[in-house]
């Protein structure tokens, strides 16, 4: 007598049998019948609120796009309004950097208004200095990692508060722009990234750019020296980025306030001496602290801790191009305001490099797969041209038809 051994199904095939009962012909038809309309409606619904999200996301990056722009004008404007009373370019950086030790405290705050789960600080903090690496921020870390970032971030902002003296407000955020140029080439070389012919195209009209702004005034005297300064934080700041890219990656919003107050923390304990040095030195010299434009020196500094919040902000919230696009509209910003509050004249050559240049920053915002995006689209546009014409063509030949029919003659059947 043979045995039949019996399997227990798995919970996943009881589900399948019990949801796929047969059904006859005339149900499905009716079921068929009734769930289109649902789908359907579910659907455009669902369209119809992913093209809300899209609305609203491109609606605040426009307000964000504002914003930055809006922010670097005005730290701009307010640190040469600073250097008409303290012209002391690396005591400013060392105070506007300073505040970047708010950044984590203030994304600390917005957490425990917009978050249910809430973490106690040193939770968030463990939590966010992950940047690091798996054990957190130690101190061979902190000296490993943030020393060279904390250079370099000093470096940049000193050397564009230096243009500043030489040049107007419209040239050194100009030339500040070709950072983006810059930080195509470097990524070119040292992290192997993809090779786009338009990028080098955007590159070489950067670089004609800086040579047209350096000779509008003959390569001699304090333009020659405002560009060269310019140029060197437009350097600093590709080379900064092309190494956190290399060495941290990509971070999100508390990995970033996190990292941002830490260079605080490092600036603070660890470049205080110099500006003590150059006080002493008298290379910076002030009287009292009492007399120092402190209203001034806070307004610059607020401004950069808004913009450098806004940017990583916005990276969140909107599209990466919007933020790039508000970083380019403080040249016209600036630009507005030299002419309108300062009354600068801009020359015939300064003015066409900076269109040059900025129409280089633009195409180095085109995405890597722009050419066969283009490609595609014209493809799609051809053959949409192609289906009309043979529409055409069509409708043509059958009115020509049934005309030939109505001039005809008309054979009538014999009985």
């Amino acid at each position: 007598m043979k045995k039949h051994s019996a399997r227990v199904a798995p919970l996943s095939s009881y589900s399948t049998q019990v949801l796929t009962c047969p059904v006859s012909e005339g149900e499905e038809g009716s079921e068929s019948h009734a769930e289109t309309p649902a789908s359907e409606a579910s659907g455009e619904r669902s369209q119809c609120q992913s093209c809300a999200s899209a609305a609203l996301k491109v609606l605040g990056g426009l307000l964000v796009v504002l914003f930055v722009s809006s922010s670097w004008v005005g730290t701009t404007q307010v640190v040469q309004l600073t250097f008409q009373s303290f012209s002391c370019p690396f005591f400013i950086t060392w105070f506007s950097t300073n505040w970047n030790i708010l950044f984590f405290p203030l994304y600390y705050s917005g957490h425990l208004v917009t978050t249910r789960e809430r973490q106690t600080p040193i939770q968030k903090i463990r939590e966010c200095s992950r940047i690091f690496g798996e054990d957190g921020l130690t101190l061979k870390l902190l000296l490993k990692r943030t020393a060279p970032f904390s250079i370099l971030w000093t470096l940049t902002n000193y050397l564009y508060l230096l243009a500043l003296r030489k040049l107007t407000a419209t040239d050194v955020s100009a030339l500040y722009c070709c950072h983006k140029a810059f930080v195509f080439l470097l990524s070119w070389i040292v992290l192997k990234d993809r090779f786009m012919g338009v990028r080098i195209v955007a590159a070489i009209m950067a670089i004609t750019g800086i040579v047209m702004m350096a000779y509008a005034d003959g390569f001699h005297g304090d333009s020659i020296i405002g560009v060269a300064l310019a140029v060197g934080s437009a350097s600093t700041s590709a080379l900064y980025k092309v190494l956190f890219k290399m060495f941290l990656g990509s971070a999100n919003l508390g990995e970033a306030a996190h990292f941002f107050s830490t260079l605080g923390f490092f600036n603070l304990i660890f470049i205080s001496c110099v500006p003590l040095i150059l006080y002493f030195t008298k290379v910076e010299h002030w009287g009292s602290l009492s007399s120092l434009p402190w209203g001034y020196l806070c307004g610059a500094a607020g401004l950069w801790l808004a913009f450098n919040i806004l940017v990583n902000v916005g990276l969140v919230l909107t599209y990466p191009i919007l933020i790039s696009i508000g970083t380019l509209l403080s040249v016209p910003g600036n630009a507005a305001v030299d002419v309108l509050k300062h009354e600068v004249i801009f020359s015939v050559v300064r003015l066409a490099a900076t269109c040059i240049i900025c129409l280089g920053f633009l195409l180095l915002l085109l995405p890597e797969e722009w050419d066969s995006v283009t490609l595609r689209f014209l493809a799609t546009f051809a053959d949409k041209k192609g289906e009309e014409h043979g529409e055409e063509l069509t409708e043509s030949s059958v009115n020509t038809r049934s005309r030939s029919r109505a001039n005809g003659t008309v054979s009538i059947p014999l009985a």
